[in-house]
C-alpha cells in the first residue's frame, strides 16, 4: 500500500507534538511519537495522519520523509516543514517560534490522536520509546540499514481480518488514484 504524503500535515503534526511537550524534544522521540500517531490512525480509520512511508530503523519504526527533513534538511524552498519545525540542534528539534500554532491541515480527529499519543507516551524518555517500538510486531531489526514496513502486517497484527485489510488497501488505492489524477491537472 502506498499512501499520499502530505508534507504540511506532517509538519503540523510534528509541531503539535512539540507544542504539547513544551516546544523542544529529541528528534528520535519526535520520530517515535509521530510513528505511533500514524499507526493509531491507520488502525482506527484505515489511513495514517501524514501518509509518509513507514520504515524500520535501528532506533525503531519511523516516517521516512520526515526523518529526511530532520536529518538532512531535505526540503525545497516552498516546503512547509521549516515553517513549523526549526532545524535540528544537536539531537533536539524545536517548534519554530515564528508560527502562530495554526494546525489548519489537521482534523479534530488527528489532533485528538496526537494528543492521546502524547498523553500515553510523551512523558517517556526517548530510549524507553525506542524499546517500546522495538516490541511492535511490524518492527524488524534492520541491522544498520532500513526495511520498509508492510502496512498489512500492522493491520493483521492488530487483529484485522483479511477482508478488512483488503478494504483498507482498496481505499488507499482509490485515494492514491484520485490525488495523483488531481495533481496531474493542477
Amino acid at each position: 500500500m502506498q499512501f499520499v504524503f502530505d508534507e504540511r500535515k506532517a509538519a503540523q503534526a510534528a509541531a503539535k507534538l512539540l507544542q504539547l511537550r513544551g516546544g523542544t524534544m529529541p528528534y528520535i522521540k519526535l520520530m517515535n511519537l509521530l510513528y505511533l500517531a500514524n499507526r493509531q490512525s491507520l488502525l482506527e480509520i484505515g489511513y495514517p495522519i501524514t501518509g509518509d512511508r513507514l520504515v524500520s530503523l535501528d532506533r525503531g519504526p519511523i516516517l521516512s520523509k520526515v526523518l529526511d527533513f530532520i536529518t538532512w534538511g531535505d526540503f525545497d524552498a516552498n516546503s512547509a516543514w521549516p515553517e513549523y519545525v526549526s532545524p535540528k540542534n544537536g539531537y533536539d528539534v524545536s517548534l519554530n517560534a515564528e508560527i502562530e500554532r495554526d494546525f489548519d491541515h489537521l482534523s479534530e480527529y488527528e489532533i485528538g490522536v496526537l494528543t492521546e499519543v502524547d498523553a500515553r507516551f510523551g512523558h517517556l524518555e526517548w530510549r524507553v520509546l525506542v524499546k517500546f517500538t522495538h516490541e511492535l510486531p511490524e518492527w524488524i531489526d534492520p541491522h544498520g540499514s532500513s526495511i520498509d514496513i508492510d502496512v498489512r502486517t500492522i493491520l493483521e497484527s492488530a487483529g484485522k481480518s483479511a477482508a478488512e485489510v483488503e478494504e483498507v488497501a482498496s481505499q488507499v488505492e482509490s485515494i492514491w488514484t484520485f490525488k495523483s489524477a488531481y495533481a496531474a491537472v493542477s
